[in-house]
């Protein structure tokens, strides 16, 4: 089986013992409360989900990675996962490096303890620009930089209990679990999608070419924090599980959430979301067009581009690369701009706008851009929204 990014997929969930000790010193600990990214971050940590990342990067490790997309001993590692305080917070606190502080959600609940190495003021622009490529503040990516505190605290992390999900946990596997399920089902190849939207037929299109050189798929959506027009996460699922159960053959499908928060980075969080799923044990991971993108930020294919910086090897997970797709009324069939020949007035494409406006109007989507079956799971969530809003 692929090997965890860095060799070893690494685990920083408290064993008994450990539970036991951190929790006697919990009262004398300085509290640090965590963002909802923060929260997911801990538990990917935690599990493997981001090796070798043990905790929270410190300035070194930090900087290479807005700079050069490294860590500082050079794996490839995209996206700074930091935690964020006020310096009027680390000094009200007297939080120093060396100390150990515990991590707590907003209502108290602590859910680890960060061993702190690092202390270090940060450039949210520079940030801004090297990992996102822009610093519009319309883009999420950068209201959420600006959000939060100037400072960085770094350190390994021990997680002493998983974030309470109460939905969806039928389809919350870590790493080491998917790992076991595709050995079990004896699958030594297996091609990861990453979605955080309904999956319509160009995803669906995407996937069954993938399924054409693999053993298997692994559809993998993302359940972290979004935007707040992306479409529910119970939403979302229902259609998952609507197109699983019709179109796609039970023995060579599997489906698990990703506890990740999106950060719309565009190409680097292409990257990624790559090497994420290599921790999870896929060997191939699809990139579609403006893969992690918003707005008009990255270009259409700079997600497949990214790639070239990095040799093969030290990645280590094969990218597919894949064109638009859509369905087009000449060929009667889907197609992307490599396959098919005709004009785009014969391509139905559908956009994010174009959608809900449709479905705020009751009006079914096109079969030949989503199944019947998941047009009306989406009629029925935006009525629900429009009788809510109404009411």
């Amino acid at each position: 089986m692929i090997k965890a990014h860095g060799g070893r997929l690494i685990s920083r969930i408290a064993t008994e013992a450990e539970q036991e000790r951190w929790r006697a010193e919990l009262p004398a600990l300085k509290h640090v409360t965590l963002n909802r990214r923060e929260l997911s971050d801990i538990e990917m940590i935690a599990t493997g989900a981001m090796s070798p990342l043990e905790g929270f990067m410190d300035q070194r490790d930090y900087e290479h990675v807005c700079e050069h997309g490294r860590l500082a001993n050079g794996i490839p590692w995209t996206i700074p996962i930091t935690l964020a305080a006020s310096s009027e917070l680390i000094a009200a606190e007297g939080i120093q490096s060396g100390h150990n502080v515990a991590l707590q959600s907003d209502d108290g609940t602590v859910y680890a303890v960060l061993e702190v190495s690092d202390i270090y003021k940060v450039d949210k622009e520079r940030e801004a620009l090297t990992v996102l490529k822009t610093t519009d503040t319309a883009h999420p990516g950068v209201a959420y930089l600006q959000k939060t505190g100037d400072t960085y605290l770094g350190g390994r992390i021990t997680m002493l209990q998983r974030p309470v999900h109460a939905e969806f946990e039928d389809f919350r596997l870590d790493p080491r679990e998917t790992r076991f399920l595709f050995k079990e089902k004896g699958w030594d190849t297996i091609a990861a999608f990453q979605t955080r939207n309904p999956i319509h037929r160009a995803h669906e299109y995407l996937q069954k070419c993938a399924l054409e050189l693999v053993d298997a798929m692994l559809i993998h959506p993302i359940m972290g924090e979004t935007k707040f027009d992306d479409i529910p996460a119970d939403v979302r699922l229902e259609c998952y599980n609507a197109l699983l159960k019709g179109y796609y053959p039970a023995g060579r499908v599997a489906m698990s959430i990703l506890p990740a928060a999106m950060r719309y980075a565009g190409p680097r969080e292409a990257v990624f979301h790559a090497i994420v799923r290599k921790n999870y044990g896929c060997t191939h991971f699809i990139v579609g067009r403006d893969h992690a993108g918003v707005g008009g930020y990255y270009g259409t294919y700079d997600a497949h581009r990214i790639f070239e910086e990095f040799e093969a090897l030290e990645i280590g997970i094969t990218p597919l690369f894949f064109d638009h797709a859509f369905f087009c009324h000449s060929c009667q069939n889907m197609a992307s701009q490599k396959t098919c020949p005709h004009d785009s007035d014969q391509h139905v494409f559908l956009s994010g706008t174009r959608i809900r406006e449709m479905l705020s109007r009751g009006e079914s989507l096109p079969p030949e851009f989503t199944r019947p079956e998941i047009s009306e799971i989406l009629q029925r969530h935006y009525s629900n929204e429009s009788a809510s809003v109404a009411s």
